[in-house]
């Protein structure tokens, strides 16, 4: 589903590459449109918006071949809706009354009548069956049998600079199975990929930071370099560690021993169980007990090039040791997808709702909103309320691009951090001082200039946006229940009278200039050895492994009985001492800080560059006293943990 999907969420984006698939440009024989057959229900939300008439290039050949995703709704969608919200709600008499995955799928899951039916229709359209899970019927077969199935044509449209396949009409499916079926995906082939949040570079190439280097926040002032806001700036930390970072979010003596953290991500580290152990040994964390780190990944790996998926190793590591260094008690399970699409993506999260792999699950990847389409969706959100009913919360970064007009040209947010159904992690930058003080936070909003040739100013200061915490209002989701009377009506309504969803809901450290250290093997400038090396990392790529962990914390706290969906208990805790207030202007002064970067990446021979980076300023998003689009309802503070103690 996603450009953006899993973007690495942390110093400098890294955009997925977009597969350009062209169609074939054929003359194909016209399915019956769904308004002409009343025997047919049509799926609403299954042709995507960009196929215009206008970008209309044409009917696809019928001997094309495609694969296309049943998603079974199951014997009850509007009661799974419905419990979710129930067993989420801390005013409701369900609060906390959690089914097993086994009572879920009794409850609410397929039944194996639904799925007969449903294979024998598509079988009957001349597709064949390749799969059958507990959410979906995967199917392939040629353009003829699916326009025949699914009772839509198929055209050629062109979408940017590419050319993809898309339906004319919304799919239909035949009216008994209106109650079986939730949505089908797979028709259009425009790329659905995520991008990784966090901003890394690749690992192919080791990656250094320059120094001089703060140890906390202050701890090293740039004497010879020129002010900025009228007083001498710091150099940026070396990168907190979990030490510093327990403290800020106040961890106190919890470790979240007991609680299951999942993680997901594109393919897997070969390397992650040497790293993380390393990494902790390093920096003090607790050593990793048998068991407490595992995997679950996928007999294969596809579209491994047009993922990039060594640069998803540096994300998985990323994730796990933040995790750990803040909840260092906590189980650990990475579930791995085969690759970057959307299709993929769901297994993984299927995977965890289907066997209860944990009780928090931590994301860090995503897509700008109009890469979303409907289906697609509907299927995530069915994901995500199986999840709610069985006490599992899910937590995506909120994006690294601020409102992603510099990104995309259109001031929107990402996905799935504006679903209904998921905490949404926004960004700050952190300051912890000296003694592992907790001193201010801002909105992650970095500006930059770099320094003159004579070295006496900085050029054009305070320079241009680079990146921010992601934020803002759907066009899409309905503002939920509990956002009701936090977020302001007249952020609520930027798109509708009514309201809709805003995101973030809640946010952590994500400035890399005020980040976090992390360890990982990679490749050595002679591209040949591969060595342990750790550098500094940010985006909201760290901030949702962060607040996972301190939600560990708090089921801790809790005894550890699961938190579930969260965001009704988050924000029944707004404007209590339990958050940090975070705005742009903790100090009342400008912020800045002072960095110096290797040219090439990871050493002086290609020289060093200098340059201020001004802290707080997030593209058209502020950070404001109380809710905002930037942090939410703010960060954890010393009470938020033991404010779930019972």
């Amino acid at each position: 589903m996603r450009s953006n999907r899993a973007t690495l969420r942390a110093g400098v984006s890294l955009a997925a590459t977009l597969p350009l698939l062209a169609g074939a440009l054929a003359l194909g024989t016209p399915a019956a449109h769904a308004s002409d057959r009343p025997d047919r229900d049509p799926l609403a939300g299954t042709r995507p918006a960009w196929a215009t008439a206008r970008s209309d290039r044409g009917a696809t050949a019928d001997s094309a071949r495609l694969s296309a995703r049943v998603y079974l709704k199951g014997r009850d969608a509007a009661g799974l809706a419905a419990y979710a919200k129930a067993v989420s709600d801390p005013k409701s008499a369900s609060y906390g009354k959690y089914l097993t995955a086994g009572q879920a799928r009794a409850r609410f899951g397929a039944t194996k009548a639904q799925v007969a039916a449903v294979k024998e229709w598509l079988t009957s359209a001349g597709l064949k069956v390749t799969d059958v899970t507990r959410h979906y019927v995967a199917v392939t077969g040629e353009v003829a049998a699916a326009e025949k199935a699914f009772g839509t044509q198929l055209h050629n449209y062109t979408k940017g600079a590419a050319t993809y396949r898309a339906p004319t009409t919304a799919v239909s499916v035949p009216d008994h199975l209106k109650d079986a079926v939730l949505t089908v995906t797979g028709l259009d082939d425009a790329p659905h990929l995520a991008r990784h949040q966090d901003r890394l570079p690749q690992p192919e190439t080791v990656f250094r930071n320059a120094g001089p280097f703060s140890s906390s926040y202050g701890s090293n002032v740039a004497t010879t370099l020129p002010e900025a806001y009228g007083a001498r700036i710091p150099y940026a930390v070396k990168g907190y560690t979990g030490k510093q970072l327990r403290a800020a979010y106040g961890a106190g003596k919890r470790t979240g021993k007991g609680v299951r953290i999942a993680i997901t991500d594109a393919y897997a580290s070969p390397t992650i169980a040497y790293d993380a152990a390393t990494y902790a040994k390093r920096h003090g964390d607790a050593a990793y007990t048998s068991g407490q780190l595992r995997q679950v990944l996928p007999d294969r790996y596809t579209r491994t090039k047009e993922c990039s998926a060594a640069g998803w190793y540096g994300e998985e590591t990323l994730d796990v040791e933040a995790a750990h260094a803040v909840a260092p008690g906590a189980r650990i399970t990475y579930v791995g997808a085969a690759s970057c699409y959307d299709e993929d993506l769901l297994d993984s999260l299927g995977k965890i709702v289907d066997h209860h792999l944990a009780d928090i699950v931590s994301n860090s990847w995503g897509e700008v909103e109009s890469a979303q389409t409907p289906d697609l969706a509907a299927a995530y959100d069915q994901v995500f309320q199986f999840g709610a009913v069985e006490g599992i919360g899910f937590y995506y970064s909120s994006g690294d691009d601020g409102d992603e007009v510099a990104s995309s040209g259109t001031k929107q947010v990402d996905i799935p951090a504006s679903s209904a159904w998921v905490t949404a992690v926004g960004g700050t930058s952190l300051a912890v001082g000296k003694g592992d003080s907790y001193l201010w936070e801002t909105g992650w909003g970095t500006q930059k200039a770099v320094l003159s040739d004579d070295g006496k100013s900085w050029v054009d200061f305070p320079g241009a946006f680079t990146s921010g915490a992601g934020g803002g209002t759907s066009k899409t989701v309905p503002e939920p229940y509990w956002q009701k009377g936090v977020v302001p009506d007249a952020t609520a309504g930027a798109h509708s009278a009514d309201g809709n969803r805003v995101v973030p809901d809640i946010a952590a450290i994500a400035d890399p200039n005020t980040g976090f250290l992390v360890g990982q093997t990679q490749t050595m400038p002679d591209g040949k050895t591969q060595a342990y090396d750790e550098y500094r990392i940010g985006g909201t790529s760290l901030a949702a492994p962060v607040i996972a962990a301190v939600q560990a914390l708090a089921q801790e706290a809790r005894g550890g009985e699961p938190i579930g969906f969260a965001n009704p208990s988050i924000y029944a805790r707004y404007g209590s001492k339990a958050y940090h207030d975070v705005t742009d202007d903790p100090t009342g002064s400008g912020l800045a800080v002072a960095r110096v970067d290797f040219v090439n990446g990871y050493d002086a021979g290609g020289g060093l560059i200098t340059s201020v980076r001004t802290l707080g300023h997030d593209s058209s998003l502020r950070a404001v006293q109380g809710y905002d689009d930037v942090t939410g309802v703010g960060t954890p503070a010393s009470g938020y943990v033991e404010s779930y103690r019972r």
